[in-house]
């Protein structure tokens, strides 16, 4: 893979787990290599408006307080770890998709497949069509080892605690393209609409958030992407929260230069960690299926 993205992804973890959780950012990306930058149509900032900017910098103190954190170091607009792996729209391509992609997924369709057709706005990333070749290669060389290692920090925290809590941090824009009437809350937990976590682990968040000054919402806009959905079995201990933050609220989302309210939002996400930290894991099962 490109020298320029080796490692493609970073992983700090505590010294000592101090509890059963594991932060991720797969958006946060913001290492451009070369070649991409020169085989698309769009300039540096346009792609830069599909990365979940500085949310790695965000978490960077989240793991001195026993937790570990993953992030991607490739953008979003090169290589989607947040999809499944083989999400391809044929019309990107020279040459024949394997017969088992999925060609005709809505994400496939609205061009943010697991190599994106389009950044925000719909504005097309590639100048030409890519050889097949090219999106099986960052597939195997960078999709799969990071779903790997996310594997391996879920399984180990599993092993140690008897559960896994994965809380999977993104950012969006203060406004959808359509712009809506209303502003966007500070925060939108998802949870595929109860699926991916115990009630206890969504009530906790939505409530220490709350509790900081932010606005909450659930599920809308984002109710949780192919990480929340796949990785979320509450009955085998496995729980998985999608947190979506405003950028507006960190940062400028013209020019991206970090906002007076970066370092205390820094803050609050420790704080949010220490209090998911303190939820009852062993008997989070038991507050799931008294839910159900």
């Amino acid at each position: 893979m490109d020298i320029e993205l080796s490692p493609p992804f970073d992983v700090v973890e505590p010294a000592a787990y101090a509890a059963p959780l594991l932060f991720n950012s797969p958006h946060s990306g913001r290492v451009y290599p070369r070649a991409f930058l020169e085989s698309s149509r769009l300039d540096p900032l346009s792609l830069r408006r599909s990365e979940d900017a500085f949310v790695d910098l965000l978490l960077a103190d989240v793991a001195a307080s026993g937790s570990a954190v993953m992030s991607a170091r490739f953008p979003r607009a090169f290589l989607d770890v947040n999809r499944e792996p083989y999400e391809l729209d044929p019309r990107m391509f020279d040459g024949r998709l394997p017969n088992y992609a999925n060609t005709r997924s809505l994400r496939v369709a609205g061009g943010l497949g697991t190599l994106a057709r389009v950044v925000s706005e719909n504005q097309e990333i590639y100048a030409r069509r890519l050889p097949v070749d090219e999106a099986l290669r960052r597939i195997e060389e960078l999709y799969k080892p990071y779903h790997r290692t996310l594997r391996r920090l879920l399984g180990q925290i599993h092993r140690e605690f008897g559960v896994a809590l994965l809380v999977d941090c993104h950012s969006m824009p203060s406004c959808g393209l359509a712009r809506e009437d209303r502003p966007r809350a500070d925060i939108v937990l998802g949870d595929r609409y109860g699926t991916s976590c115990s009630h206890l682990i969504m009530d906790c968040a939505d409530e220490a958030l709350r509790n900081l000054g932010y606005s909450v919402a659930r599920n809308k806009p984002y109710a949780g992407g192919y990480i929340t959905e796949h990785y979320g079995n509450p009955g085998a201990g496995f729980h998985v929260i999608q947190i979506e933050i405003n950028r507006s609220i960190y940062m400028n989302e013209q020019d991206f230069s970090l906002a007076p309210a970066f370092d205390r939002l820094k803050q609050d996400l420790t704080v949010l960690r220490d209090t998911l930290a303190g939820l009852p894991f062993h008997y989070l099962d038991a507050f799931h299926l008294a839910a159900e």
